[in-house]
């Protein structure tokens, strides 16, 4: 049977929340070590990014609070839901990873988990921490930019 030519990846969870609380400086594709039973748990989409985080740690990456739910068809192999998983990543993105989060305000913040040929990857950003006044700013023009959709919208009925 023939492979599908769908290019697009499929999103299995999103950190919306992210966007909101940090600029975004560059994004990295990570692998990511799971279990059996957690790839069919995230296949379910019973994963969820919320609070989790990255670190470097004896030159490899690590996510930490990503939780990913038992497979309710699993028995044994069933692993802690917050267990810390690393990341797969080239040597030299990982000193570059290292690089950024070593200056002042720089995190990892998990962005999404997706599938890409059946495996599933980890869309991994730098990211630096918003001020209340950036978050109010930047909601101000999310609702600009809405209104102008609208009025647009509304007139091109006409």
């Amino acid at each position: 049977m023939a492979k599908s030519k769908d290019s697009r990846n499929k999103v299995l969870a999103e950190n919306r929340k992210a966007r909101h609380d940090y600029f975004i400086e560059e994004g990295f594709e990570a692998g990511i070590e799971l279990v059996g039973t957690e790839v069919k748990s995230i296949r379910a989409g019973k994963a969820n990014l919320k609070d989790c985080y990255a670190e470097v740690r004896n030159g490899e990456v690590f996510v930490c609070n990503m939780h990913i739910s038992p497979y309710e068809q699993g028995n044994i192999f069933n692993k802690d839901p917050l267990r810390e998983r690393r990341l797969l990543l080239h040597k030299k993105e990982i000193n570059r990873l290292a690089g950024y989060i070593s200056q002042q305000g720089y995190t990892l913040i998990p962005i999404s988990l997706y599938l890409k040929n059946g495996r599933v990857k980890v869309n991994l950003a730098v990211a630096k921490g918003k001020k209340n006044y950036d978050k109010r700013d930047s909601m101000l023009a999310k609702a600009a930019k809405r209104d102008m959709e609208r009025q647009l919208k509304e007139r091109m009925k006409y």
